[in-house]
């Protein structure tokens, strides 16, 4: 007799809100009935075309509308674009945060600076184990990554489990720790998993990602050909086992070893209280001490191997830094690959850095943490996922990772290539996107949140290309009699000395324009205003093929 399986007929929504169209911001939804979770809460930095912009975070109106139901934040790592945003979004949605112990340091770092760490309930949650929020449960599985502590999350929910990576690699020689758990990843592979929510940073790469050991060797490789120079290694403050290797290997040669930057000095001391990285007595000096020891017994571990103008290898490149100056005696180390948008602010710093004569190696000193198409598919064989849901990428990332995923047997049609925003109602009987809820990204410039939108950066980036130019004129209250003006005052249009007979030109068409309007007794200044601008728009258009923004001013004065 034939055993008939019965189909679980439920269904849940998973609902991303970043991390779809772009490298970071990563945050998934995923709700039932009156229970949301929401996995990770990160940050992305902003494109060259986001003037003045510090950095972009998730649109949480959703969550904001259904802030009962919101019963966890669910977090895979302590990387950026994993955490970044939970200072901005746990003001709007106080809700308990849960994740491995190094995760959970990180956090702290950030709520403290925030002055949060008291209204913000945290929670510390072994591999291994589970916690039960709302309707679902969420278990921590041990994966491998560029940070320690990183876990992949099972969500067991009413329609089946889910399963997110996070980001990870498979790597079988971890500098700290275990390896990644492919036995809790094939017992649940074996008891059925309804989707796999996949990292498909490195999709496009075929073969394994090399373990971070790797990196240790060309490390010592390095120290052992250059005893006498000092050595400045650049690389993710985040990363604590490349941290760890350049310190045993500067132990091993006998250096003493700094640490600058901000964000380095926070995750080292963070990862050292809580045990995750070991610096022999003695080993780390001040950086006011450098100047007591030869500059071939220290090694400087930096921040800044993505350019970035204000981090501590940006400043010392380029001169402004007030402890460290380059010499021809350098050996610098850039320990990462350019993210992609960085590759012209990697290329200056070790421009800079060349011209005054250091040397620059950056050849096998850095591995990725992300998996490659082989681990991918090693996961996808473990898990014998029903639907398959790429994550983390570009479109062109999870659009590589979609094409695994077919060749490994899983229906085109199981494979659901969403958007930021995107509601996908899922269970084992069907999958389909039903909903979208408002998303984006929200622009943080200083301490403004969201209050830069679409069309200040549009004007920002007009003043950037193209320049203001300002009318100003007075005009008597009540009679509009002209009292002074109209005056024209130009910023980043043409260098005005140089360029009179346009300026001229531009007055007599301004004041045309003025005079029309006072001659048809036109009052209503909206209309004057629009009027001197199109005027001269039009005039410089046609003069010089140039679109500045035009700001009248009209000012009132009493008679």
């Amino acid at each position: 007799m034939n055993e008939i399986i019965e189909k679980n007929d439920c269904k849940v929504k998973i609902i991303p809100l970043g991390g779809l169209e772009q490298i970071g911001m990563n945050m998934t939804a995923i709700e039932y009935d009156d229970t949301i979770i929401v996995m990770d809460c990160g940050l992305a930095f902003p494109s060259d075309d986001m003037l003045g912009i510090d950095l972009v975070i998730p649109d949480v109106t959703y969550l904001a509308d259904n802030i009962d139901k919101v019963k966890g934040f669910v977090i895979t790592h302590g990387h950026e674009d994993h955490i970044g945003a939970l200072p901005y979004v746990l003001k709007e949605i106080n809700a308990p945060v849960y994740g491995t112990k190094l995760t959970i340091g990180l956090i702290d770092n950030k709520l403290k600076e925030n002055n949060m760490l008291k209204t913000v309930k945290r929670k510390v949650v072994k591999h291994g184990q589970s916690v039960n929020l709302g309707c679902f449960r969420v278990e921590f599985i041990k994966m491998n990554h560029s940070i320690a502590d990183a876990a992949a999350l099972a969500i067991f929910t009413p329609a089946g489990v889910i399963l997110n990576t996070g980001d990870f690699k498979i790597d079988y020689t971890p500098v700290f720790g275990d390896v990644t758990d492919l036995q809790r990843l094939a017992e649940l592979g074996k008891k059925g998993v309804l989707a796999l929510m996949c990292d498909s940073t490195n999709a496009t790469r075929p073969g394994f990602t090399m373990s971070e050991k790797r990196v240790g060797k060309t490390f010592d490789a390095i120290f052992a050909e250059h005893k006498q120079n000092r050595i400045i290694v650049a690389t993710f403050a985040s990363n604590v086992d490349r941290v760890q290797q350049v310190i045993n290997t500067a132990c091993k040669y006998g250096r003493k070893v700094v640490v600058e930057g901000r964000s380095m000095v926070n995750v080292i001391g963070t990862a050292q209280e809580l045990g995750y990285i070991s610096i022999p007595e003695g080993t780390l000096i001040d950086i006011e001490m450098l100047k007591n020891y030869n500059e071939e017994d220290t090694v400087i571990i930096t921040t800044g191997s993505q350019g970035e103008s204000m981090a501590a290898l940006s400043r010392m490149a380029s001169s402004m830094h007030r402890k460290v100056s380059i010499t021809p005696r350098d050996v610098v180390v850039i320990s990462s690959t350019p993210i992609p948008g960085n590759e012209k602010a990697v290329s200056r710093v070790v421009n800079e850095l060349s011209m005054k004569g250091a040397k620059v190696i950056s050849q096998d000193t850095h591995v990725s943490g992300h998996a490659c198409q082989e681990e991918i598919k090693l996961i996808y064989s473990l898990v014998h996922p029903q639907y398959s849901i790429p994550i983390h990428g570009e479109f062109r990332h999870r659009m590589a990772q979609k094409e695994l995923a077919e060749s490994l047997g899983i229906p085109k049609e199981n494979v659901m290539m969403l958007h930021t925003g995107d509601v996908l109602e899922i269970g084992e009987t069907g999958a389909e996107v039903i909903d979208r809820v408002q998303s984006g990204g929200i622009l943080v410039d200083g301490l403004g949140v969201g209050d830069v939108g679409n069309i200040v950066l549009r004007d920002r980036q007009n003043l950037a290309q193209n320049g203001i130019i300002i009318v100003v004129l007075a005009l008597e209250k009540y009679s509009n009699q002209l009292l002074s003006g109209p005056d024209i005052v130009s910023r980043g249009f043409v260098y005005v000395r140089e360029s009179e007979d346009l300026m001229e030109e531009a007055q007599a068409v301004v004041d045309q324009a003025v005079w029309d309007c006072l001659d048809r007794h036109v009052t209503d200044w909206g209309k004057i205003k629009n009027i001197i601008r199109d005027s001269l728009s039009d005039f410089l258009w046609k003069r010089i093929k140039r679109n500045p923004m035009i700001l009248p001013i009209i000012m009132e004065v009493e008679g």
